[in-house]
């Protein structure tokens, strides 16, 4: 998943005419080739020492120390969450406030994602095109890698068109968002306060569904989508849920900002 894509533009499908450029043999030029080669094998056989140097284990071992440390956070959330009911207990005991004190932090609370939500949800299911995928209707150029994949502007698309259709809350893959949340993308997968997902992407809000749906046909940002959709191939799906729950936002509210250097 990228941070953008071009929109396919429709129009004449006819071939276009490739400009090869010509190649003039000059001697010199070529002994400069083939000595370029020969230093280029030697510094590559200089450096393998007898190994593979094609493969990049330098990869692997970042992608399990990405999905690792998102783990390592998953279980960090649920002991903070634990804690963090642990702490409403003691402080519902006899914490000194007023009644109407309280029914205001509560209002605080639920409107900050920290409380749980429950009422009429609908779920967006976004997921990538197939990887063989053709253009499907007349007029449009056959897909780019880009065409194929969910960017990280689709996933806000369908979040802000949620809270614009008056979602109470929603929650991406099994996250709550909250007002600091970030979705962002990097290379074909998602970061989400610290986790890492990949696709298909789900996204619940509790609200009208009705209004919620009406939200989402009304963006003019899901619109060009949908013509990847109808085109492509890439994944829609709005389901109704009935009534659900959602949970309460259980990681940490702390602010982390820059700091000028003295």
């Amino acid at each position: 998943m990228s941070n953008s894509a071009d929109s396919p533009g429709t129009g004449s499908t006819g071939s276009v005419p490739v400009r090869r450029p010509r190649f003039r043999p000059v001697r010199v030029l070529t002994v400069g080739v083939f000595a370029l080669a020969g230093l280029i094998f030697f510094t590559s056989f200089n450096t393998a020492k007898g190994t593979n140097i094609r493969t990049d284990t330098s990869l692997l071992k970042l992608s399990d120390l990405i999905q690792e440390r998102s783990r390592k956070n998953g279980e960090l959330d649920e002991s903070n969450a634990t804690l963090r009911d642990d702490v409403e207990s003691l402080a519902e005991a006899d914490d000194g406030s007023t009644r109407a004190e309280d029914e205001k932090l509560a209002q605080l609370e639920k409107k900050a994602g920290t409380q749980a939500v429950k009422g009429k949800a609908i779920t967006v299911t976004l997921n990538d095109a197939p990887p063989n995928a053709t253009a499907k209707l007349p007029g449009y150029p056959e897909p780019q890698p880009d065409y194929l994949v969910i960017h990280q502007q689709d996933l806000q698309a369908v979040v802000n068109a949620l809270w614009q259709g008056g979602a109470q809350g929603i929650k991406v893959m099994d996250q709550r968002l909250i007002s600091t949340s970030a979705v962002r993308c990097v290379g074909n997968t998602l970061i989400l306060q610290g986790r890492v997902y990949s696709p298909p992407y789900k996204i619940q809000a509790v609200g009208d569904p009705e209004k919620l749906q009406q939200a989402l046909a009304d963006s003019p940002a899901i619109q060009n989508y949908m013509v990847y959709v109808n085109v492509y191939g890439l994944g829609w799906k709005v389901t109704e849920d009935g009534t659900v729950t959602l949970p309460g936002y259980s990681g940490t509210v702390d602010l982390h900002y820059a700091k000028p250097v003295e």
